[in-house]
């Protein structure tokens, strides 16, 4: 979920990184909260890979809206599109749907965190990643629904296997 802005010149503190990936946890001077950051918005000093993995976790509510319904996924090829059923939700409230995935990526396990750049709002009910055969763990991920308040429950992607 969006919820700060960075500005150039902002600094900080890198307390985590992702299991897979680059993603970055990171506490900046000037916000009360960690977040997660993609490391080509940031210059790090120092090498994050003697940072401690840290597990995601999501504030989850379900106060207000459910989890996306109907969740499906396709395969063509190495093109896997998954697909929901919209979930109703004010305008306000409204901050789309977030995806965590991981796939299969030229033999590499990546981690695909998919969320508001992409998933804007509760009208964008499709994404397709590409998927590759030849990973030692299996593709597959998590959607939930994002409202201002945190997310939903997440729903398991029933993921296609590759071929």
């Amino acid at each position: 979920m969006w919820k700060f802005d960075l500005k150039q010149g902002d600094t900080g503190f890198v307390g985590g990184r992702a299991p897979v990936g680059n993603w970055l946890y990171v506490k900046f001077d000037r916000l009360s909260d960690y977040c997660w950051v993609s490391p080509y918005v940031v210059d790090v000093e120092g090498d994050v890979k003697t940072v401690t993995v840290q597990p995601v976790r999501l504030w989850i509510t379900n106060a207000l809206y459910g989890p996306p319904k109907n969740v499906r996924a396709t395969r063509k090829g190495d093109q896997v599109t998954v697909k929901w059923d919209a979930v109703w939700m004010t305008q306000d409230d409204d901050r789309g749907y977030f995806m965590d995935v991981f796939v299969c990526q030229n033999k590499n396990y990546v981690w695909m965190p998919i969320g508001w750049q992409d998933l804007p709002d509760q009208y964008h009910t499709s994404y397709t990643f590409t998927d590759q055969a030849g990973c030692s763990q299996p593709s597959g991920g998590k959607l939930y629904t994002v409202e201002k308040h945190g997310y939903t429950s997440p729903v398991d992607i029933p993921w296609p296997p590759a071929r």
